[in-house]
């Protein structure tokens, strides 16, 4: 017999905007465990029997109070250990939020904001995200 492990599902949005020529990443600070305090990107759990891109249109408006019209699937991220809470395997959407509309943090976030993508980068983020925030600039 193998030993079974419990995977958690979550979806991550990836949000860009440019703001006098320069790329800007919306991101969230967490209010909880693991790394409160920390950058992340707007995201969270799916629901059970819930659709992943439902949940990233919805994860992403309960963390920043904005909307996204579209979603692009930039990839999905399971690798052991990206995690401290156990195996989380993230599906990771982009979407463009043309003139940087301002966001209102809640859920559980405590804090929200644009960031240029180097100060972002360079700050760090928690979990994988900047991981993340790479690919998803490289696939541009």
């Amino acid at each position: 017999m193998t030993d079974r492990e419990t995977a958690y599902l979550t979806a991550d949005v990836i949000a860009l905007s440019d703001y006098s020529g320069v790329l800007h990443v919306l991101l969230i600070r967490r209010a909880s465990p693991p790394h409160a305090g920390q950058w992340a990107l707007p995201g969270g759990h799916i629901d059970p029997g819930e659709d992943v891109e439902t949940a990233a249109f919805r994860e992403f408006a309960e963390e920043t109070g904005l909307r996204a019209v579209d979603l692009s699937l930039v990839g999905v991220y399971a690798t052991p250990g990206r995690d401290s809470r156990g195996r989380y395997v993230s599906f990771a959407y982009a979407t463009y939020l043309p003139g940087m509309p301002t966001p209102t943090a809640a859920d559980d976030a405590d804090a929200a904001r644009w960031a240029p993508l180097a100060t972002a980068l360079t700050d760090g983020l928690a979990f994988d995200h900047a991981d993340i925030l790479r690919e998803t600039l490289d696939r541009r």
